[in-house]
This record gives structure tokens, C-alpha cells and sequence, in this order.
């Protein structure tokens, strides 16, 4: 694929587009995946604290979003377009 011209929040915008006409659900890890690369483009490190042991949920969540702590807001951004682009490929 070609890469796209535009900056990266024009590219993530048009990911966040994308993965919504995916053909196949992602699978859970895929979509915690995404996120969590989302959670860290749009408001940075995660914040408040850890859901109790009940919500599971909410849980994985928060954990998938903590392991990207660090990462520029920019590059959440290329790298949750880079995860549409090979969900994509995946799923249709």
C-alpha cells in the first residue's frame, strides 16, 4: 500500500473511519489493541486508577492502555493507523 499523504492526524482520522467498515470483528486482543493506540493519541498517558478485580473489562482496558505510557501522542497515532491497515488486510 502507498503511502498516504497527509498529516498523521489526518491519516488517524481517516483510520478511525476505516475500522468501522471492517467486513469481521477484530478479535478482543485486536481491539484492545486499538484502544489502547487510540486512548494515547487522543489524551496521552492513562490516568485515575486501575479497575477493581470485578471488572474484568475494564481491567484489560486500563492495562492495555498503561503498556503504551511514553509513546507520543503522534506515534499512538501512526501506530494505531499501521493496526487498521493490517486488520484490514486480516479481516477485509
Amino acid at each position: 500500500m502507498a503511502a498516504k499523504k497527509g498529516s498523521a492526524a489526518d491519516k488517524f482520522n481517516e483510520a478511525k473511519a476505516r475500522v468501522e467498515k471492517l467486513s469481521k470483528r477484530p478479535s478482543n486482543e485486536q481491539l484492545l489493541e486499538l484502544y489502547a493506540f487510540y486512548k494515547q493519541a487522543t489524551e496521552g498517558d492513562v490516568a485515575g486508577s486501575r479497575p477493581g478485580m470485578l471488572d474484568l473489562k475494564g481491567r484489560a482496558k486500563y492495562d492495555a492502555w498503561a503498556k503504551r505510557k511514553g509513546l507520543s501522542k503522534d506515534d499512538a497515532m501512526k501506530k494505531y493507523v499501521a493496526t487498521v491497515d493490517k486488520l484490514e488486510a486480516e479481516l477485509g
